[in-house]
């Protein structure tokens, strides 16, 4: 025994020295960060979690040997409780608090009254339940280096200030800690329970349904029926458990009511085990002291795999954050100061303005954006618009006609004169300005998109200044946009009021020939009416001439017959009659208005797009910035328009808490690697013939790896030297 105490004395010193230490300050340190700053940085620890009277509090305050926890008849645990166990050589014991810092708890009991205090604060003083954390820690000689969390007892009946859905909202907190690989689960259930019905259990079932980092406490099992044992579940015959079960025996009430002390109930413990046979050979999973040590080397292997990927991560999000602080810069309050910064925010944010109307910003691969819409404007929109028209579609061959005979007066025309072909097509050109103007106000709209994309995380903190720069970028497009609907109104007036000779002399050439191909056609067509004609005149001779030739043979020259032709009044409209020359002309007029048009047309979809990006676009890429200063750089103005608002002092002060915890955090990871060598040649990691790890120098105490047994549960015999 003495041999085995001394391995248990010695061991201690060694186990745990570094990592579970180096994780309890981590755990201290990343405890100052609100919700979403910690997530992704959850630290490897063990939770306990278990029905209400389940004897989870009792197991906790075996593994400290001292009675420090609330206890009373309903729910006892109503905030999560993170209790950091320190093993130190000196001989005293005391517990510090981490929300009453430099202060040291010699009384446990005095432990115990603040535990209490801190959870009626937060909590209320009708059992009701909270889930913010009491984080304590205690120093003590008698202990192994471990971290758990006291979760608080699943309940089904709401009591005194508990709502009625109080089950499931401490189900889902228990969720919260147990659901992170980074948690190893304590799940304690009563012996005098089914085991297959363990709250504990299932839950851990639903977080780590492999087993694989669950390790099962079965409690009370000095009140099992008579004649039954735990032996089946203890070795994982029930439920099976990767990670194993550790059986123990709790405090009864009546020793709590006595006041005995803890030691006194390992002392019961380790004569209860070394007395039923049913527990022979089991010593590695019965009592207090076995689930400290198995505990202790779990918790250092989970840490030492858990460290390379919990410094990644830190270090990336310590990269995040202080991305994020830099970007937020710190608070100028000197007038030079400000002047400054705003003439830097005036210069990157015409600086992306240009990036992203170049193209040369991040470029995104699920939509255009910037310059590429604008092209897509220019050429899928209004060259694309312009080449569908078709510019003779509401002119009709009755206007054509009209407007050819209209010119040719009283004498008529004998050649298709110039003059209507140009009041034609002159109608068509008009009917460009609508568009070109319309292109040129869909690149305002589009450079007004830009200008509010850019330098939008640097503006967001002063919102005077940014509602200012809107109106003053947006004065400044509305007056590039100005000249550039002028310069297009006169584009399209100067093809309107010039028809170039050379272009008609082009489209006159196409004309004639399209003539002589419609007068060789309508040739044709009258020499074959021509002929049917004499064919039937000539028939109508051969049968005695026509009727006017017989009246002359027998009548007198000199006599007048009365007219029979009488003249219809003109209507007040009149309308051209259609002739095959009529409809040979109009065919003409039609070809020559679509090429003349075409030729416009392309000059106009090269200009209009040329006139808005020089009094638009280049212009703005080239004078914004000059603007923008003349407007917004005045002392008067500074103060008001570098004003930031309470949310982003806020956020800037959060994010500096923030950067120096994770800073913090990243200098206690790089102290470890040094001390993480020392620590792998302390220890040794090979695994107990039950699976589970094994420290190097503990052996099992007694004869047959049987707990020795002391004589009586109570009175004189202390538990002898137990080490937890």
């Amino acid at each position: 025994m003495a041999k085995s105490e001394a391995a248990a004395e010695a061991a201690p010193e060694t186990v745990g020295q570094a990592v579970i230490p180096l994780v309890n300050s981590l755990q201290d340190i990343i405890a100052r960060l609100d919700g979403d700053a910690a997530a992704g940085l959850e630290l490897p620890q063990v939770a306990a979690i278990g029905g209400q009277s389940s004897g989870k509090s009792s197991v906790l305050e075996a593994l400290v040997g001292r009675d420090f926890l609330p206890r009373g008849p309903d729910i006892c645990t109503r905030r999560p409780l993170v209790l950091q166990l320190v093993r130190h050589s000196a001989p005293e014991e005391w517990g510090e608090f981490l929300h009453a810092p430099g202060r040291r708890f010699h009384d446990f009991e005095q432990i115990k009254r603040e535990i209490q205090l801190e959870t009626d604060k937060e909590a209320g003083d009708n059992k009701g339940v909270s889930e913010k954390q009491i984080r304590l820690k205690i120093f003590s000689p008698n202990v192994l280096d471990i971290t758990l969390v006291d979760l608080p007892g699943i309940t089904r009946v709401p009591v005194g200030d508990q709502p009625s859905d109080i089950e499931s909202r401490i189900r889902t907190m228990i969720m919260q800690y147990i659901k992170h690989p980074s948690c190893i689960i304590l799940a304690v259930s009563p012996a005098n329970a089914d085991l297959a019905n363990s709250d504990a259990l299932q839950l851990a079932r639903l977080a780590d349904p492999d087993g694989s980092r669950t390790i099962g406490v079965i409690t009370k099992l000095d009140i099992m029926d008579r004649g039954t044992d735990a032996r089946n579940f203890l070795l994982g015959n029930v439920i099976p458990l990767k990670l194993g079960y550790v059986g123990v025996v709790n405090r009864s009430q009546e020793d709590i009511n006595f006041n005995r002390s803890v030691k006194d109930a390992l002392g019961f413990e380790e004569k209860f085990f070394s007395t039923l046979p049913a527990y022979h050979g089991l010593a590695h999973c019965c009592g207090v002291p076995q689930l400290a040590k198995k505990l202790n080397m779990i918790l250092l292997k989970h840490i030492t795999n858990m460290l390379p990927g919990l410094k990644t991560r830190i270090n990336a999000q310590l990269v995040a954050v202080a991305k994020e602080h830099a970007a937020y810069g710190d608070t100028v309050e000197s007038t030079a100061g400000q002047g400054v910064k705003l003439l830097n925010i005036l210069r990157k944010y015409c600086e992306a303005f240009s990036s992203m109307v170049e193209g040369k910003n991040r470029v995104s691969t699920d939509k255009l954006s910037g310059g590429a819409r604008i092209h897509y404007i220019f050429q899928s929109i209004f060259v694309k618009s312009l080449e569908e028209v078709d510019p003779c579609k509401s002119i009709t061959d009755e206007d054509i006609r009209t407007t050819i005979q209209n010119y040719g007066g009283p004498k008529g025309a004998m050649f298709l004169p110039e003059v209507p072909f140009e009041i034609l097509v002159r109608k068509q050109i008009g009917r460009l300005l609508d568009p070109s103007l319309q292109c040129a106000q869909f690149i305002y709209d589009e450079l007004i998109k830009i200008s509010h994309g850019c330098l939008t995380s640097e503006l967001q903190k002063f919102p005077i200044l940014k509602k200012r720069m809107g109106e003053v970028v947006s004065s400044f497009l509305r007056d590039g946009l100005r000249p550039a609907e002028t310069m297009i109104t006169h584009i399209i007036e100067m093809e309107d009021g010039t028809i170039i000779g050379s272009d008609i002399q082009l489209t006159a050439e196409r004309g004639q020939k399209s003539r002589a191909v419609f007068a060789r056609d309508a040739t044709r067509k009258a020499t074959s009416e021509q002929a049917s004609t004499a064919d039937t005149d000539a028939g109508t001779n051969l049968t005695g001439g026509s009727q006017m030739g017989n009246s002359q043979v027998g009548g007198s020259s000199s006599i007048k017959l009365p007219s029979i032709i009488q003249l219809k009044e003109p209507p007040i409209t009149l309308k051209p009659s259609e002739t095959e020359q009529d409809a040979t002309e109009v065919a003409i007029v039609k070809l020559l208005i679509k090429s003349y048009y075409d030729i416009v047309r392309k000059s106009i979809e090269d200009a209009i797009p040329k006139a808005v990006m020089h009094f638009l676009v280049n212009h703005t890429k080239r004078d914004l910035h000059n603007f923008l200063i003349r407007k917004l750089y005045r002392e008067n103005l500074l103060n008001e328009l570098m004003r930031e608002t309470d949310e982003v002092l806020i956020r800037r002060q959060r994010i500096q808490e923030t950067l120096e915890v994770l800073e913090q955090a990243h200098r206690t990871l790089e102290e470890f690697p040094l001390e993480a060598e020392k620590i792998e040649k302390g220890y040794d990691l090979a695994e107990h013939a039950t699976g589970l790890p094994k420290i190097h120098g503990l052996s099992e105490d007694g004869p047959n790896g049987i707990l020795t047994s002391s004589s009586n549960r109570y009175g004189a015999h202390q538990a002898s030297h137990i080490v937890i």
